[in-house]
């Protein structure tokens, strides 16, 4: 089945499906659900342009979807692409969808000019570095990732953005 990937913005037809992803991603990482409030979120998120958002679409139904941000690259003098959230619904996995979503985001970052992409994801996925590493990314070493907790009563993890 054919897999097309289109950029999401609050007023896209698509929004809702994602917003709902988005609520089982957050669900998969063990936070409590909340359509209301995830929906309100990723809404402020997209308005604000602080993260934009793609779908994978088959048969025009949202399969996955990738959020990312635009930095500053200060050394560089330029941009850098980061991906912050990749999910694909459980059933539509293993088909091809979160490689044509990360495709999506190296062919946006190239045409925009960015220096790099860079993401994240725990040691142990090894399903999810397998598949990066497939894509062209690499490995960091040499840098460490230091969080500092600034609500109480949010847990931080690895993923947590």
């Amino acid at each position: 089945m054919l897999t097309t990937v289109v950029p999401i913005t609050p007023a896209h037809d698509g929004f809702e499906q994602v917003a709902a992803l988005f609520d089982d991603y957050r669900a998969h990482y063990g936070r409590p659900p909340s359509s209301q409030l995830t929906r309100a979120w990723l809404h402020d998120q997209l308005v604000r342009h602080r993260l934009a958002a793609a779908a994978a679409l088959r048969a025009d139904h949202v399969c996955g979807f990738v959020t990312t941000a635009v930095m500053p690259a200060s050394l560089m003098l330029g941009t850098a692409w980061s991906i912050r959230d990749l999910y694909v619904a459980p059933r539509h996995r293993r088909n091809g969808v979160a490689h044509a979503l990360l495709q999506h985001v190296v062919d946006e970052a190239r045409a925009a000019g960015a220096q790099r992409v860079s993401l994240q994801t725990e040691t142990d996925n090894i399903p999810a570095r397998t598949l990066y590493t497939e894509v062209g990314f690499q490995p960091v070493t040499g840098l460490a990732l230091l969080n500092l907790t600034l609500a109480p009563d949010q847990r931080d993890s690895p993923t947590s953005g």
